[in-house]
């Protein structure tokens, strides 16, 4: 039995600590800490776990084999480089860090410690579409991708939501899914605004064209909408040399009825992703469990923020803007 300890118990950190304690075989969650300490009290109560006031402690515990990390993530780096120091396993939900150089620190200090420690929380590689999609490629049956056209779309946003966040909190999972599946990183990013939705704001260009070139020459191209009002709809379609592979949606049955035929599309991710989610959460305790990690990596969250900074960069100029990584590690290949 894998013991778990959570750092990190807003509605993300329940939700996971649910998905531990009730899904998912061979882990417990036997400790809890957040800097709120009525919400690890609350958090408590689900698995009855022990309550921590300083993520240190917890992480330092003799009875928390594995580290669950779901704070904020500006507070991710500090429980991260302690976690690595410790020697324990960690899953972190995205980001890895909200800064490159901090990605950065982190994938040094994993390298310099010689174990493979750190898993991030990109779920969508857990999807079954993807998956389908990733495995057809692999197959070399429909020769090398050449162009990704993908949609991201959302119903609606708080009016708090920026230009910005298109790329932070939406499109980087686009980021991630997207160089996994072609198995290249990227070169470039550029950022096409169309002409504003009415159900925008002042603060928020709705919707946005995000292209992305791959050192392969592979070329992408996501839209970003995140105030359609029809729903929640990820699409994601590979034109390669032989053929193109259309991501299957999920299935719901065919409506006939006043006279129109219609079928659903979910409103959220936690609905559309949710079997997603828990298939990775599985696959992080068995892997975690054997002591060793095989999801996305810490070099995927400093990619992921490297490529982020290009697109935020892209979105202010207008210009097509490179995208410059350091090499990969021989650790992460």
């Amino acid at each position: 039995m894998l013991r778990v300890g959570i750092i990190g118990c807003g509605g993300m950190g329940r939700d996971h600590i649910r998905r531990l304690t009730e899904k998912i075989q061979g882990a417990e969650v036997v400790a809890v800490s957040d800097v709120f300490e009525e919400s690890a009290k609350k958090a408590a109560e689900i698995c009855g776990a022990k309550v921590y006031t300083d993520s240190r402690e917890l992480i330092n515990a003799e009875d928390v084999d594995a580290v669950f990390i779901v704070s904020p993530g500006f507070a991710h780096t500090e429980s991260l480089l302690q976690a690595i120091e410790a020697g324990k396993r960690v899953f972190c939900e995205k980001p890895l860090a909200t800064t490159a150089d901090d990605c950065k620190k982190i994938v040094e200090a994993e390298v310099a410690s010689g174990k493979h420690l750190i898993q991030l929380g990109f779920m969508r590689r857990y999807d079954k579409g993807y998956v389908q999609v990733k495995e057809a490629l692999k197959s070399g049956e429909y020769g090398e991708p050449l162009i990704l056209h993908c949609t991201h779309r959302n119903p609606e946003v708080g009016t708090n939501y920026n230009t910005p966040m298109a790329v932070h909190d939406t499109a980087i999972h686009e980021i991630d899914t997207l160089h996994w599946l072609v198995d290249d990183e990227y070169e470039s990013a550029q950022v096409i605004m169309p002409k504003v939705t009415k159900y925008s704001h002042s603060e928020l260009k709705d919707p946005q064209i995000m292209l992305l070139r791959t050192k392969r020459g592979i070329c992408i191209d996501v839209e970003v909408f995140v105030n359609c009002k029809f729903g929640y709809d990820i699409n994601c379609e590979v034109v390669c040399e032989d053929g193109a592979i259309k991501m299957a949606q999920p299935s719901y049955p065919s409506i006939r009825k006043d006279a129109a035929v219609s079928t659903k599309i979910d409103t959220d991710c936690f609905v559309r992703f949710k079997d997603a989610y828990d298939t990775e959460v599985q696959n992080w305790v068995d892997c975690a469990k054997d002591g060793v990690i095989n999801g996305p990596t810490a070099w995927d969250g400093y990619l992921a923020a490297v490529t982020a900074d290009a697109l935020v960069k892209a979105q202010e100029t207008g210009q097509i803007e490179p995208i410059h990584t350091d090499e990969k590690p021989e650790f992460y290949k």
